[in-house]
């Protein structure tokens, strides 16, 4: 009778064994694919989503859909995706954000920014610009929006797309190096961050290029430097914070594409081959630059690392400003 059982349980992990792979290779099957993101429409993220959206259609043969659930500086999201069934019909679309800044940002977290997520791929790099409403702040450059701000302690506020995101600590890190003394007016979005500095509700926001270019382009913002190394090609005249008015300053995050914790490895490298195949496309290339972005594609391991990297490089930036969420 024991002999039985142990066979049967044999054949029975064989067979299971077996059927992994075979679903690993079905998939996607007829059923559309659910990216969640935790930004609303609009937003920087929704852009390069948008971007890539239909290439990824057609390289993965199958229907690509976007789920916004913003809130929580895209703790939302990240908690739906955490909790869904590992079956390759749910990712989401993360950020440097999310799997970095709020780790250390968040006293208490439904989930782990690692062991609850199956890293994928990354998507793009991607730069912050120093914009402000010269209504607001008439200042020419870097050096003259800190001569202006330090002249009045705690009269100018900034905008962020919210508490611990990237506009937040890319802004705070930038007063903590220059000195200054403002107020933040975090928002539930780019939209709505962008919209209080086009009222003069703020005087200014660490935007994401790509959204700041529109704005100014139709005159109504002024844009006084990137927040990355290097210049950006799509706004090759505006300087760099660093050199233009405040040395060694450096601030960007990447988005990437998340699974929830067990998906099958085997589906997590057939995405994550989708992923660089719509990255690949000469057309995605050119809109993704010319918005402000890097395309950036990593394996899902060097994704992994990526993210546990970013972890502890926020961990200190978050401290360091002393942010802190409950």
């Amino acid at each position: 009778m024991r002999k039985t059982v142990v066979a049967g349980a044999v054949l029975f992990l064989s067979a299971m064994s077996a059927q992994v792979p075979a679903i690993a290779q079905e998939w996607p099957s007829a059923r559309p694919i659910t990216i969640t993101m935790g930004f609303p429409p609009g937003s920087g993220t929704d852009v390069v989503a948008r971007t890539l959206q239909e290439k990824l259609d057609k390289a993965l043969g199958q229907r690509i859909v976007i789920d916004y659930k913003a809130g929580a500086g895209g703790n939302v999201a990240s908690d739906v995706v955490a909790n869904a069934r590992p079956d390759g019909y749910t990712f989401l679309l993360g950020t440097a954000g999310t799997h970095g800044i709020n780790a250390t940002l968040y006293k208490k977290l439904s989930f782990d920014v690692e062991k609850d997520f199956t890293p994928v791929s990354t998507l793009v790099d991607v730069s912050n610009v120093l914009m402000i409403n010269s209504k607001a702040i008439d200042a020419r450059d870097v050096k003259d929006f800190i001569a202006k701000v330090k002249a009045a302690p705690g009269k100018y506020n900034y905008a962020s797309t919210g508490n611990g995101a990237g506009t937040h600590l890319a802004f705070a890190e930038f007063n903590a190096k220059a000195g200054l003394d403002m107020v933040h007016v975090p928002y539930k979005g780019s939209p709505e961050a962008v919209q209080s500095v086009l009222n003069g509700d703020t005087c200014c926001l660490f935007a994401q290029v790509q959204i700041a270019i529109p704005q100014a382009n139709a005159g109504k913002v002024r844009l006084l430097g990137v927040s990355t190394k290097s210049r950006v090609p799509a706004i090759p005249d505006v300087p760099t914070v660093a050199e233009a008015g405040l040395p060694g300053f450096e601030s960007y995050t990447w988005f990437g594409v998340f699974g929830p914790k067990g998906l099958d490895p085997a589906i997590a490298h057939k995405m994550n081959l989708a992923i660089k195949t719509a990255l690949a496309d000469p057309d995605v290339q050119k809109k993704l630059i010319e918005l402000g972005n890097t395309p950036r594609y990593e394996t899902v391991e060097q994704f992994k690392e990526t993210v546990h990297r970013d972890r502890l490089k926020w961990a200190e930036v978050v401290k360091s400003v002393g942010a802190t969420i409950e």
